[in-house]
């Protein structure tokens, strides 16, 4: 059965065909694993021992710190801020963690763009850089002319999106879910849940709550698919719900605007909490709070529910919601990129932290510092470890999926997303 036949498929027959679309993503390139490998990410860490890593004060931290998580993210009143933009992974923990993963990413987007070692040791100083400065204060600008080039290019792309924009993008203009390779059809029970989380107030204020939106406006369900979205996450719950707002004018017109709401699954995070930290049972719960902590413009756009027996955090998918792509980097946009991300990823943590943890988890940062590399040692030895462990895990499982590629897998590997 195919995803594309008129029939759901059952969760059961999902999986391997999730799991397969998953493999051949990580296959397209190491950069490309380093994205949908956040599992294997803490295992390579945890077998050199944390040791090697300095606790800094436990604060919210992303989890999955990666350039592809990063960009663009609307608030309510539709101005695009560069945000974390997910939060599945998000614990209370050591802030030393997102530092490593964002700087394996930098640095396996560095190799993927042929860019020599040489540079990747400049990116991670300009990355530990930016990361101090917004402990000084310095916060990211937003103003695309004063952004590394393959920021500002996204965050102008953000700026001009409107809704016609992502109707394009995601539903092909149609009036309805185009079911085919990003949406397949629930099956009669799932599409029931989906309505009734629609009904909820709670997903009913999260739609309104957009500046310029009728409080009272009513909220209803149009189509609902499972989304196939996502490269760790691919093999979760996950559905796109097309909702219609039926909203009063000061004239007495009704007005109706459709919006797209994203509803992902949470589960277990990957990432380490801090000893004795206090975070929700609920895993959708613990999402939402990290997300308002990390990125608030994105986390005040999210609420937690359930659907069926899946514990959920549900969003509306706004236009300015976009990543940050570094398929082809130059050596000085690897640098600027990298102090840029490092101030980004600075803010959300230095924000949560008392002035006299600021002080001290900066010193510890300054303390650390190699007499060849501008950048604290534990830093660097865990970025070139977990770039020669993740050499070899991607190879390996390029070699293990390999041997039974089609022609049509290969065209998919080499497709864009």
């Amino acid at each position: 059965m195919k995803p594309t036949d008129a029939l759901p498929l059952l969760p059961k027959q999902r999986l391997p065909l999730l799991h397969r679309s998953r493999d051949l993503k990580m296959a397209r390139s190491a950069h490309a694993y380093v994205r949908g490998s956040t599992k294997h990410f803490y295992e390579f860490l945890d077998r050199h021992g944390e040791v090697m890593l300095p606790s800094g004060p436990p604060v919210w931290i992303c989890g999955d710190c990666h350039v592809g998580n990063m960009g663009p993210v609307g608030n309510t009143r539709g101005r695009p801020v560069i945000e974390l933009r997910d939060l599945d992974q998000t614990v209370i923990g050591n802030p030393a963690f997102d530092l490593v993963r964002l700087g394996l990413s930098l640095a396996m987007a560095a190799r993927s763009s042929d860019l020599p070692g040489v540079t990747t040791a400049h990116m991670t100083e300009h990355l530990v850089a930016g990361y101090e400065s917004a402990f000084e204060g310095e916060l990211p600008s937003e103003d695309p002319d004063e952004l590394p080039e393959p920021i500002g290019l996204v965050m102008r792309t953000a700026l001009k999106r409107n809704w016609h924009a992502l109707s394009a993008e995601r539903l092909e203009d149609a009036p309805r879910l185009p079911l085919g390779k990003k949406f397949w059809p629930l099956s009669d029970e799932e599409r029931a849940a989906v309505a009734e989380l629609v009904r909820q107030e709670s997903v009913r204020r999260l739609v309104t709550k957009l500046d310029g939106r009728d409080d009272d406006g009513e909220l209803k369900l149009i189509d609902a698919a499972y989304w196939v979205k996502g490269c760790s996450s691919l093999g979760l719950w996950r559905a796109a719900a097309l909702v219609e707002l039926a909203e009063t004018t000061k004239k007495g017109k009704i007005r109706r605007t459709r919006s797209l709401v994203d509803i992902k699954e949470a589960i277990e995070t990957w990432a380490p909490a801090a000893h004795r930290a206090l975070l929700p049972q609920n895993h959708a719960e613990r999402v939402v709070t990290g997300a308002r902590k990390i990125a608030p413009a994105l986390g005040e756009r999210m609420v937690a529910s359930s659907v069926l027996d899946h514990s959920v955090f549900v969003r509306e998918l706004l236009p300015q919601d976009l990543k940050v792509e570094l398929d082809e980097l130059t050596a000085d946009e690897g640098r600027s990129v990298s102090r840029y991300l490092g101030v980004v990823v600075g803010r959300a943590h230095s924000r949560q932290m008392k002035s006299e943890d600021r002080a001290a988890w900066g010193a510890e940062l300054a303390g650390r510092r190699t007499k060849n590399i501008d950048a604290p040692a534990w830093l660097w030895q865990a970025v070139i470890r977990l770039v020669a462990d993740h050499e070899h895990a991607y190879l390996e499982h390029c070699r293990r999926y390999a041997l039974d590629l089609s022609r049509k897998d290969l065209e998919t590997i080499a497709a864009a997303d």
